[in-house]
């Protein structure tokens, strides 16, 4: 069993996540049982045999009250998930999976052992779902069970709005709802209810949990944060105050770098030529603007990365060297002269990615989109890889990109679950698997790509888990190496990763089913794009 909090996620992601995890264990890419903890933003559920008049108010006062409404697949009637609630989706393979109501039950008994360990007393009731106390129901659960497979799962009120509940009849009865901090007379947080509930959960059901995910879970909270209203108020424009002091080169507590991560400076005739294409066309390239490594082995090769929508990210991520600010305006040329470099190289495999763009209402899915036209009107036999950002969850900007019939679709997780809310600014690790997994269903045809960067403080068994999970959303393609401080300012070199240990990703990758694994100490997530591509095939 591997347990995964993911922090506050939209319900429609958090769905198809679900849908991915579920299709990987009915498929055969992944042997593991998950649960799926997070919580949502406000959002009412009704379940297939639910009753639409259990829902008291109309769309109209939804939209005011800000509020989501979804018919979903799960048994049950009308339910709301919103802040303070715990959310669990066990995608289970089930041993009979004619069994719904003992599998229910389980569910009942591992939360009720939970509250037990607050000092609250609940209990089942025959003929009803949930979990009751004599001040009201503090639970709700609604499942469905496919392909021998469990989907959906439970809701737990730890300190909700329980006003929502005033709007609906919930679950289609007139009984009063209560909390767990209602029950316990105090907050219990998130954190504290899933450490309680994880071993009670694993002892009812009799499945072992994977230990290690233990600190991803209870510290990983992937909650989204407000870059757009730091750029507005001007937040990356002030003093950064004084430089760190370096000590031969490194920050206190770095180690020394080894031999393997040293690169020479070759800047030969390709390199001067693709500098050259660069500069005339007015593009930008990931490889200058994130300090890539191989930018001199790449460009001597006459392959670059461009980087689309201007210089300047909305996030300031704590590993990346882009700068962070107020972007520009959209050049609506750029398309065009971005395939005009591709062009003038005579490019086989072309790769485009862009800065964060959460000012643009489409996260600049349009251009991507018209530059992968752009060149495939130019050179119809080139392979067009789009590394895009996570267009804030929505689908339809993916679909933008995707209706384009980019060859490979690549979204960087960048690192493991426990470390996502220090490194990736406004980003979410759920996010991003479900952003993954929606690209496989669209485009079936296409290759879906992931990369992580390692050496900022997470173990060897966290990446192994990290593909695991990769793998079970249906990602063909992973890059993995090593993360260099591009500055003073950036995060602190953790380790320098051993070759060998990236030789041992490579080949658990292979184990688990994944396409292609591309790892080394100075691989990046465009090196080596084609021959990855071409592996995979």
């Amino acid at each position: 069993m591997r347990v995964r909090w993911l922090g506050r996620l939209p319900y429609a992601e958090a769905w198809d996540l679900q849908r991915a995890f579920h299709g990987g264990r009915v498929e055969g890419r992944s042997d593991d049982d998950y649960l799926l903890l997070l919580e949502h933003p406000p959002t009412y559920t009704i379940g297939r045999n639910g009753d639409e008049t259990h829902l008291l108010v109309d769309s109209g006062a939804l939209r005011e009250m800000g509020v989501e409404l979804f018919q979903v697949d799960r048994g049950g009637d009308i339910t709301f998930h919103g802040p303070g609630q715990l959310v669990g989706y066990p995608i289970m393979a089930l041993p009979d999976s004619r069994q719904i109501v003992p599998y229910v039950r389980k569910l009942e008994r591992s939360i009720i052992a939970t509250l037990g360990d607050l000092g609250i007393q609940a209990r089942q009731e025959e003929g009803v779902t949930g979990v009751w106390t004599e001040q009201g129901k503090v639970a709700a659960i609604g499942v469905r069970v496919s392909g021998g497979v469990s989907m959906h799962g439970f809701a737990i009120n730890l300190d909700p709005d329980l006003g929502y509940f005033d709007h609906i009849n919930p679950c289609g009865m007139l009984r009063p709802v209560t909390s767990v901090r209602a029950l316990a007379g105090r907050k219990v947080s998130h954190q504290e209810f899933i450490d309680r509930l994880v071993p009670r959960f694993a002892e009812v059901f009799e499945v072992p949990f994977v230990e290690e995910q233990r600190a991803a879970f209870v510290r990983g909270t992937g909650r989204e944060f407000d870059v757009d209203r730091r750029v507005a108020e001007g937040a990356f424009s002030g003093d950064p105050g004084p430089e760190p002091v370096l000590e031969r080169g490194r920050l206190p507590g770095e180690p020394e770098r080894p031999e393997w991560m040293k690169v020479r400076a070759a800047m030969h005739e390709g390199y001067r030529d693709v500098k050259h294409l660069m500069r005339t066309q007015g593009l930008n390239t990931v490889c200058e603007e994130a300090g890539c490594p191989n930018i001199f082995e790449c460009w001597d090769s006459g392959t670059a990365t461009l980087m689309l929508l201007g210089d300047t990210c909305t996030r300031a991520c704590s590993f990346c060297d882009v700068k962070t600010g107020r972007p520009g305006e959209v050049d609506i040329f750029e398309p065009r002269r971005a395939a005009e470099a591709v062009a003038s190289m005579r490019l086989k495999h072309a790769v485009l990615t862009s800065v964060n763009r959460d000012d643009l209402p489409d996260g600049g899915a349009g251009i991507f989109a018209q530059t992968i036209e752009e060149i495939r009107s130019r050179l119809p036999d080139c392979d067009v890889e789009v590394l895009i950002p996570d267009f804030k969850g929505d689908r339809q900007a993916l679909e933008t990109v995707l209706a384009a019939k980019p060859a490979v679709l690549n979204h960087n997780t960048e690192t493991v679950l426990r470390l996502q809310r220090d490194i990736r600014t406004a980003a979410n690790y759920g996010r991003s698997l479900a952003l993954l997994a929606r690209a496989k269903w669209i485009n079936p045809a296409g290759f879906v790509k992931s990369g992580l960067i390692v050496g900022m403080g997470e173990t060897e068994e966290e990446v192994i888990s990290t593909l695991a999970d990769l793998r079970a959303v249906g990602v063909d393609i992973v890059t993995i190496g090593q993360y260099l401080r591009p500055s003073v300012r950036h995060r602190p070199i953790h380790r320098y990763v051993h070759p060998d240990e990236f030789d041992r990703y490579a080949k658990e990758g292979e184990r688990l089913g994944l396409a292609h694994v591309e790892a080394g100490p100075l691989v990046r997530s465009s090196y080596h794009a084609r021959e990855a591509v071409g592996a995979a095939r």
